[in-house]
């Protein structure tokens, strides 16, 4: 390829002189707003804040992996990096120039240097275009003549990803799910660009296909010095794939850090969480119960973010500084960035905070029990040891009084309900719940339990005559 050829050796050495430490793409403080509108005059009501917030960059040669759950702004957050989205806020640099609202007359050039792999195999691809028309659009646009023609250059990036070279003249249509996405591979490779974002460039291959499709961006990258930046579910791919690794959830990044310490030591409890959902395939471990982490509750909507910490709803070390003050993205460790209040493998920077309710908190608690329970139990507990007590001398013999038979059982229950739940009550209170008999014969032994201070044993049990005083 003549325009290629002569493009690519200078643009490597570009991005690569110098110090290194110049990236290649530098994004501060990116947002994205998609407004809700009602009613006839498209009053706006609201926004779904999809991005909001980030700040990070992208170095030559290197391979940026993003993770999250669906819905947290991964794939917006690439389209803006292209500018096929027009941001609503922040900066995108792309070598040094500003690219945030650059029309679309002066970023045709600059197309050749950023492409994308787009997620939908399916919406990608234009169905009324053969396959060699669509990956040969990128050398009509640019005006690149490659070295043996249009043709034969599409042949090989097609054989380049795994695809027949007979298959130029078919339609999309023709092709499975995995084979659309490795053509939307073959065009977004054309040029031979500097930085490729990759939006689930293998979620729909079979597994034997992800790792020739791993492996083949693996060889590009040390061939032709391209830098990536690629969003995926698969944990595992992009721990196999990547230099470094941001976690985004609700629009915003909790933690970037290189891919050794992010899953050997991760700082952040939604990350830690992501991991521990990681199946480990150990035939030795079948049966070995896994460390999970279940996150209670959903993902709070884009369109009413939580305040604070937009992960303190389903944390479990939330505290009432994670429900007010928002934690900014601060570097703990040597290249670790964490946005928490209370990390997990660090010093916490807000120590000491009261935790959060238990309306945000789900915490399991036994309800108190009621006072009469409380009763009837210490009842049965004094009642149960009684027989088999040692009996005084002087009580023996009030116990072997004649009239002990006419001791009713009720009037020992409510002489002993009575007794344990004294503490709690007057005498007033407790004076109507007991019959007079009962009340009459308890009275004395209440006045010597309360002269002698001994309220855990009981007095001689009355045998409805004048009972002895204590000594």
């Amino acid at each position: 390829m003549t325009d290629l050829n002569k493009k690519t050796p200078a643009s490597t050495a570009a991005g690569s002189d110098g110090s290194g430490s110049e990236p290649l793409l530098k994004v501060e403080g990116l947002v994205k707003h998609f407004p809700i509108t009602k009613g006839v005059l498209k009053r706006k009501v609201g926004a779904v804040q999809a991005v909001d917030g980030l700040t990070f960059d992208v170095r030559p040669g290197e391979t940026l992996g993003v993770v999250g759950e669906s819905g947290c702004g991964k794939s917006t957050m690439g389209r803006l990096v292209t500018r096929l989205l027009e941001p609503t806020g922040g900066k995108v640099e792309f070598q040094g120039r500003d690219i945030t609202h650059m029309s679309a007359g002066r970023l045709r050039p600059m197309r050749r240097d950023i492409q994308m792999i787009f997620q939908d195999p399916y919406g990608s691809l234009n169905p009324r275009h053969t396959v060699g028309g669509i990956v040969g659009t990128p050398f009509r646009l640019q005006g690149v003549k490659p070295e043996g023609g249009v043709k034969a250059e599409v042949q090989r990036l097609l054989e380049l990803v795994g695809l027949n070279p007979e298959h130029y003249n078919r339609y999309p249509h023709e092709f499975s799910g995995g084979q659309r996405q490795r053509i939307g591979i073959a065009r977004a490779l054309a040029l031979k660009p500097k930085l490729v974002v990759a939006d689930e460039p293998v979620s729909a291959l079979d597994v034997s296909i992800q790792a020739q499709v791993v492996n083949l961006l693996d060889d590009l990258q040390e061939e032709l010095g391209l830098t990536y930046m690629i969003i995926a579910h698969d944990l595992s791919v992009i721990r196999h794939v990547s230099d470094r690794i941001a976690v985004m959830y609700l629009g915003k990044i909790v933690e970037l850090a290189d891919r050794t310490s992010l899953y050997e030591a991760p700082m952040h409890p939604y990350t830690k969480a992501l991991m521990s959902a990681v199946p480990v395939p150990d035939p030795r471990r079948r049966g070995a119960k896994s460390e999970r982490i279940l996150l209670k509750g959903d993902v709070p909507s884009p369109i009413s973010p939580p305040s604070g910490c937009r992960f303190h709803t389903r944390c479990w070390k939330a505290t009432q500084i994670c429900a007010t003050t928002e934690p900014p993205l601060l570097q703990l460790k040597t290249g670790h960035q964490v946005a928490c209040h209370h990390p997990e493998n660090g010093e916490d920077q807000a120590p000491g905070d009261a935790p959060l309710t238990a309306d945000v908190i789900t915490v399991k608690s036994t309800p108190a029990p009621e006072p009469a329970a409380v009763a009837e139990e210490a009842a049965a507990v004094k009642a149960a040891p009684s027989p088999s007590a040692p009996v005084e001398p002087d009580k023996a013999a009030a116990s072997s009084a004649p009239e002990q038979p006419a001791r009713t059982a009720a009037a020992e229950e409510g002489t002993a309900a009575e007794e344990a739940v004294a503490p709690a009550k007057t005498e007033a209170a407790s004076a109507p719940e007991k019959a007079p008999e009962a009340e009459k014969a308890s009275a004395p032994e209440k006045a010597s339990g309360a002269a002698s201070g001994e309220d855990e044993v009981p007095a001689a049990p009355s045998t409805g005559t004048e009972a002895e005083p204590k000594e």
